[in-house]
């Protein structure tokens, strides 16, 4: 279980067949990702836990070849153009090819992208909405799209910093 207190959440992590990924190394990632002190669980609020295929979970994090998310999300009336992931209602999509990659000009490590899709996805799950960058310089918010540029914010992937909740400006 992530987390110290608050509501139990459950969700499962899947992996597309024929992608190349090693499922339980995914689920690590995500697990160590969403059990950060800075990631969602700092509110309290709420715990996360991980559970097998075929438990009860609420949402699946999903790792997907770029076809397979752009079909997965439009499904749901979302173009990623195979670019960008997504989140529908019960499922985090993840784009394979960011997830290996990033996006140029992104100013930051591959890890530190991944953390950022993870909690910028699981952060729609949970409610939150797109934010816009607070100042040239500042860090980026998680919920700022990332993804599509960083408008003079710097790569940051949490949604807490210095033990409290970052945001920006809200995007109607």
């Amino acid at each position: 279980v992530l987390g110290t207190a608050g509501t139990l959440r459950r969700f499962r992590v899947a992996v597309e067949d024929g992608a190349g990924q090693d499922a339980t190394v995914f689920a690590a990632e995500v697990d160590a990702i969403l059990g950060d002190a800075r990631s969602w669980v700092a509110a309290k609020r709420f715990r996360l836990q991980r559970v097998p295929k075929g438990a009860a979970a609420e949402f699946t994090i999903y790792l997907a070849t770029p076809a397979t998310s752009e079909r997965m999300c439009a499904l749901g009336g979302l173009d990623t153009e195979r670019y960008t992931s997504c989140r529908l209602p019960g499922q985090v999509i993840i784009n394979l090819a960011r997830w290996l990659t990033a996006v140029p000009d992104y100013g930051a490590p591959v890890s530190t992208y991944r953390a950022y899709a993870i909690n910028h996805e699981v952060g729609h799950q949970l409610g939150q909405g797109h934010e816009a960058c607070p100042a040239p310089g500042a860090p980026a918010p998680v919920m700022q799209q990332q993804t599509l540029g960083l408008k003079g914010c710097l790569a940051y992937a949490w949604p807490y910093l210095a033990g409290h909740r970052y945001t920006g400006p809200a995007i109607p």
